[in-house]
């Protein structure tokens, strides 16, 4: 093993992801600002330092499916998701060859409903909140026959309809979905201090 061996790690010889930043359905909540630029932005810039390369939405899915490479899909209301996740993310889909999602924990009461009555509480140790990102590697990418839902929850929900077992990874508090102008503000709090 040359020096030069020593250097290289672990996914050296793997094409660089491709990743996609999901702004569709979420009205204009991803150009709200933060630290002084649009949610989208930030996303952006974060698969870009993960090093995964940006592929435009008007990409055919056949290119993206049949490109050989695993694809990142960011969610542009998980803006502050850090670099380090993303490519945790991407590394243990590498390693597993299965789908991988980040997750945040329930914080809410669930209740079941059936029969529009009100049932039993759900215990929230049973229960994640999907954040970002969702990777898919390419093995898997190569099998869809169309491009995952934008909705990540639904994109996860497809996946595994379709069989396939979709692995869960705790994403830090900074990777949090905003729903709202009162979200982008404590997120914003959160990733100052956090500087």
């Amino acid at each position: 093993m040359s020096g030069d061996d020593l250097d290289r790690g672990p996914w050296d010889d793997v094409p660089r992801g491709l990743g996609l930043v999901l702004d569709e359905d979420r009205g204009s909540l991803p150009y709200a600002l933060l630290h002084g630029e649009a949610l989208v932005a930030c996303a952006a810039w974060a698969l870009g330092e993960a090093e995964v390369d940006l592929v435009d939405a008007s990409v055919a899915w056949d290119d993206i499916a049949g490109s050989g490479r695993d694809l990142v899909l960011h969610d542009a209301l998980c803006p502050m998701t850090p670099t380090s996740f993303l490519t945790d993310c991407l590394d243990h889909a590498r390693a597993t060859g299965r789908p991988v999602v980040g997750v945040r924990p329930v914080t809410d009461t669930v209740k079941t409903v059936a029969d529009g009555l009100v049932g039993a509480t759900l215990d929230r140790d049973d229960l994640h909140a999907v954040t970002s990102p969702l990777v898919v590697p390419a093995a898997v990418l190569a099998h869809l026959a169309q491009r995952p839902s934008t909705d990540l929850a639904r994109a996860v929900a497809d996946l595994t309809a379709a069989g396939q077992r979709v692995e869960v990874l705790p994403a830090p508090p900074e990777g949090r979905r905003v729903s709202g102008p009162d979200d982008v503000r404590l997120l914003e709090a959160l990733t100052t201090m956090a500087r």
